[in-house]
């Protein structure tokens, strides 16, 4: 399952962090930075799956 929410965290990082940490901050905080481009959306994604924020 890890390896399904990196891949997501790359390509789609809202839903990424939907699944990790559901409807929080980190969620609203990722929709904001993918917003803002791509790439700041994948790494707050990728951060919050490899360590495993709850």
């Amino acid at each position: 399952m890890k390896i399904l929410k990196i891949i997501l965290a790359i390509f789609l990082p809202p839903v990424a962090a939907f699944l990790q940490v559901g409807i929080s901050t980190h969620f609203w905080i990722n929709i904001a930075l993918t917003l803002l481009g791509v790439i700041p959306g994948s790494l707050h994604g990728l951060w919050l799956v490899i360590t495993n924020q709850k």
